[in-house]
C-alpha cells in the first residue's frame, strides 16, 4: 500500500497533482508432488488485483501459469515460463523491488525476454545444471501457421573468486523471418562487503534486416536492512526517433516480519520526445 505517480499528466489522468493512492494484492499458488519412482512434478500461477476499477468490479487476473516434471534428467516446464534467453541472461536491477517498479519501467530498462510471448505465450523448456554449469532450450510453437516458431537455447555460469560470486549467462533465441533473432550475453557480481553490480548486452536483428542493440548496468548495495539499487539502460534502434534511454532508482529499508518500506524512481525517453518521470512509496508485506 502506498502512493506513486504514473507520469501521465493530470489532465490527461484525471488528478489534480499526478499522485495516486496504489493498493496491489498478488497470490501466488505453488503445487508439487512426487511419483514412485522419484520424479517431481508440480504447478504454479498468480492471481493479482489492483486498485484498478476494472479489476475491482471484474475477475482477477491469473498469470505466469505453468506445469513442470523434473529429475535427474533435468527439468521440462511448459507454460507462461522464460524462454531460454530470459533463462539464461540476468537482469541489472541487481537491489530492488518498488511498488510500481518504477526502477524497471523505464523506457532504458530490458527485461530480457527476447521474443516470449511473440506467438501464444505457451513456452517449452528444458534445462540442466552440472556443477557450476547450467543449459537450457526451449520451443514456443505458433499454433496459426502464419507465423514463425522460436526456439532459443542458454548457457549459464557460475564461479566464486577471491569471494566475490559471479555469475555469466549467454542466450540466443530465433523467431525466423518474422521476429527476427536476438543475442545477449550478462554478467552480475556480489560482493561480500555489501556491494553488487550487473551489466547486460543485447544484439537484435529485426524483420526487415535491421538491427538494434541495448545495455544495461546496475550497482547495488546492502547494508542491514537497508538497501540501495541504481540501473541505467539504452536502446540503439533503427532511426534515431526510436532511441531510448533511461535510468531507476530503488530503496529498501526492511522492518521485520515480511515488511519493508520501498521507494522507486524511473525516468526515461524515447527519441526526441520528453522524458516520463514516476515513482512510488509505500510498504510492502509479504505473508
Amino acid at each position: 500500500m502506498g502512493i506513486y505517480s504514473d507520469g501521465v499528466a493530470a489532465a490527461t489522468d484525471g488528478t489534480t497533482d499526478g499522485a495516486q493512492f496504489h493498493n496491489d494484492i498478488g497470490i501466488t499458488f505453488t503445487f508439487s508432488g512426487e511419483t514412485d519412482n522419484g520424479l517431481t512434478f508440480g504447478a504454479k500461477f498468480d492471481i493479482d488485483d489492483t486498485n484498478g476499477s476494472g479489476m475491482i468490479n471484474g475477475t482477477p487476473g491469473m498469470d505466469s501459469e505453468s506445469v513442470f516434471v523434473s529429475g535427474g534428467f533435468g527439468t521440462v516446464t511448459l507454460g507462461e515460463t522464460d524462454g531460454a534467453f530470459d533463462w539464461a541472461m540476468s537482469e541489472v536491477n541487481v537491489v530492488g523491488g518498488s511498488l510500481a517498479d518504477d526502477e524497471t519501467a523505464h523506457a532504458g530498462f530490458n527485461g530480457n525476454a527476447g521474443l516470449d510471448g511473440s506467438n501464444d505465450d505457451q513456452i517449452l523448456r528444458y534445462d540442466y545444471s552440472f556443477g557450476a554449469f547450467g543449459v537450457a532450450a526451449s520451443l514456443e510453437m505458433d499454433d496459426t501457421t502464419a507465423a514463425d516458431d522460436i526456439w532459443g537455447i542458454g548457457l549459464t555460469y557460475d564461479a566464486d573468486m577471491a569471494g566475490m560470486q559471479l555469475g555469466f549467462g549467454l542466450g540466443y533465441q530465433d523467431g525466423g523471418t518474422t521476429y527476427g533473432d536476438v543475442t545477449g550475453v550478462s554478467v552480475n557480481a556480489a560482493m561480500g562487503n555489501g556491494f553488487s553490480a550487473g551489466i547486460n548486452y543485447s544484439d537484435m536483428g529485426l524483420p526487415g534486416g535491421v538491427s538494434g542493440s541495448h545495455m544495461g548496468v546496475g550497482f547495488g548495495y546492502e547494508t542491514g536492512a537497508i538497501g540501495v539499487g541504481v540501473n541505467y539502460g539504452e536502446y540503439d534502434m533503427p532511426g534515431a526517433a526510436a532511441d531510448s534511454d533511461g535510468f531507476g532508482l530503488a530503496a529498501t529499508y526492511d522492518l521485520g516480519g515480511g515488511a519493508s518500506m520501498k521507494f522507486g524512481y524511473g525516468s526515461g525517453s524515447v527519441g526526441p520526445a520528453a522524458s516520463v518521470d514516476t515513482w512510488s512509496l509505500g510498504v510492502a508485506m509479504s505473508f
